[in-house]
């Protein structure tokens, strides 16, 4: 019965050391596989050390061999294995080439020359009659074809008004299109640049009155008025400002076509203006 009992017993502490000899060798394993990863991890570091301790000796034995007055004891102290791994072609790559100062010396040249010619354009019939005339019966002829100068009474410095009394009248013309006065205002900036053709500020009056039929609603009248301002003035400076102008009369008769046209106009003619700009804009908006 004893032996029967410890028979039993032995049996039953069998699979409890077993269970303990598995957990035993997993646990083992597991140390085993992270103490390899380790040692490989430090093997590959080595390798990396090794190879840029081979190449920083490299560096250093070609720097002491292009150091001029070297010794040959120091050359010859140079390892084997190092000679080995930087060979000549290496040091070739690394060498850094000896560099020259080039002085140049300007070119003296003459500058092109730049085309200063201007073609002749004759005038034409219809503004060379509005500054010559006829001889009068009578009157000795000049050798140069029967022809002499109009003159009249503007010409005479005697009856030109006085220009501070013109540009104070001016100034209150303008001053009544600003505080409401709008069609006192037209009339009489109208009326300034009919009597003073020749003033600096003709343009402007015009200009100004044709913004005064804007504000009245008046678009025909004031596009008839912009067009005479572009007509007489095209040097003035109010004249892209009244192209600009124009171009809104004609969008608001619907007239859409020939506002595309002075958009185009002053864009081609006129590049790199505040107009232009504005006119570039203005017919991106435009309907296509």
């Amino acid at each position: 019965m004893l032996e029967r009992s410890a028979i039993f017993r032995l049996l039953a502490a069998a699979p409890l050391c077993a269970l303990c000899a598995c957990a035993t060798t997993s646990a083992s394993q597991a140390e085993v596989g992270a103490l390899q990863a380790e040692l490989r991890a430090l093997r590959e570091s080595q390798t990396r050390l090794v190879d840029r301790l081979e190449r920083l000796e490299a560096h250093a034995a070609v720097e002491r061999a292009r150091t001029p007055g070297s010794s040959p004891a120091t050359k010859q102290a140079i390892p084997a294995s190092v000679r080995v791994a930087a060979p000549a072609q290496d040091e070739a790559l690394t060498m850094t080439p000896e560099l020259s100062v080039v002085k140049l010396k300007p070119r003296f040249e003459p500058a092109p020359r730049l085309a200063t010619q201007v073609a002749v354009v004759e005038p034409e019939s219809e503004q060379v009659e509005m500054f010559i005339s006829n001889v009068p019966d009578g009157a000795p002829e000049s050798g140069s074809g029967g022809a002499t100068m109009v003159t009249t009474r503007e010409d005479d410095p005697a009856d030109q008004p006085d220009p501070d009394v013109l540009e104070a009248d001016y100034e209150k013309s303008v001053s009544l299109l600003r505080t409401g006065n709008v069609e006192g205002g037209v009339q009489r900036l109208r009326r300034f640049s009919e009597e003073n053709p020749r003033h600096p500020r003709a343009d402007n009056a015009l200009y100004f009155s044709g913004l005064g039929q804007m504000g009245l609603n008046e678009f025909k009248d004031a596009a008839r008025t912009f067009e005479r301002l572009i007509a007489t003035y095209p040097a003035g400076d109010a004249m892209l400002d009244g192209m600009l102008r124009l171009a809104e009369c004609r969008m608001r008769l619907n007239q859409a076509a020939d506002a595309r046209a002075l958009y185009t106009r002053v864009v081609t003619q006129f590049p790199g203006t505040a107009a232009a700009t504005q006119a570039e804009q203005r017919l991106a908006a435009l309907p296509q």
